[in-house]
């Protein structure tokens, strides 16, 4: 692992750092904030999913999270969003290729040798996070915008016991009904509609649900409410009737202006299921 910087952020400090990947078949970088509690023990770890376009960057320095992270004690994981470099399929389309995972691991050529972002969020990258720093790996949250509202859902679904609260803002909801998915899966994951439906965090509400606390935000003036689908989610948490809140936040965009108007609520939303 290669350490790219290190800053002093607040009272503890933000971290990017590279690593070779056996997972993804390339070198990926992560952002990860360790708030000052750190330096007196393993921390709990809330992980921020980004979405389409963006990097381990955009979030850790357009979110405004580390500093309500650091007064909760919290650190945060800022992963990218897709294998990326040389010899890594990509295409001309933002929503497809590099910069755009899903949060899937595909298996139709040419992307299934790289693109296996469910294995490196669920396995690889928490592991190597567990060995190298001092955090609690048995006191996992996890959040995210667009989609990496999309993933945080449907691996907190996807993966029963791994995490304790779930959050998101603006998440593709309906994947498989909406354009912002459909087009993706049929790419990663090949024409059988079948292997969608783990990837679908509206279908997967209605079949399990999450066994904690949710909390969604989404905003009525956002640009992409026709590909996002928040009302299929949200008939799916209430006739589930899961625990937590869908919240519509008059005005709002899918901007990181959102998302930092919301950040200080949703770091002490995970901060009360991580220290209970």
């Amino acid at each position: 692992m290669e350490i790219k910087s290190e800053n002093t952020c607040f009272g503890g400090s933000q971290g990017v750092y590279t690593h070779a990947s056996e997972v993804c078949g390339c070198d990926m970088t992560f952002g990860l904030f360790l708030p000052e509690a750190a330096q007196s023990g393993p921390v709990p770890v809330l992980w921020y999913l980004s979405g389409l376009t963006c990097t381990h960057e955009n979030a850790m320095t357009k979110a405004a999270a580390q500093g309500w992270a650091d007064e909760a004690g919290i650190a945060l994981v800022f992963p990218d969003t897709s294998p990326r470099g040389e010899g890594v399929a990509n295409d001309e389309a933002y929503d497809l290729g590099q910069g755009a995972g899903f949060y899937v691991n595909a298996t139709q050529d040419p992307w299934k040798p790289h693109f296996r972002m469910w294995d490196y969020i669920a396995d690889e990258l928490p592991a190597l996070l567990g060995a190298e720093f001092a955090l609690d790996m048995d006191r996992q949250a996890i959040t995210g915008h667009s989609m990496g509202g999309h993933g945080a859902l449907t691996l907190a679904m996807g993966l029963p016991g791994r995490f304790r609260s779930l959050s998101a803002f603006a998440p593709i909801a309906n994947p498989t009904k909406s354009d912002w998915g459909r087009k993706q899966f049929s790419a990663y994951l090949g024409g059988d509609e079948a292997t969608w439906a783990k990837h679908d965090a509206t279908l997967l509400m209605q079949q399990q649900g999450f066994d904690g606390p949710v909390l969604i935000d989404q905003g009525t003036n956002d640009q992409f409410l026709d590909l996002l689908k928040p009302e299929a989610l949200a008939e799916a948490m209430a006739a589930r009737l899961q625990e937590g809140a869908f919240r519509m936040q008059k005005g709002f965009d899918h901007s990181y202006f959102f998302m930092m108007s919301f950040m200080e609520e949703h770091v002490a939303f995970h901060a009360e299921a991580l220290y209970a």
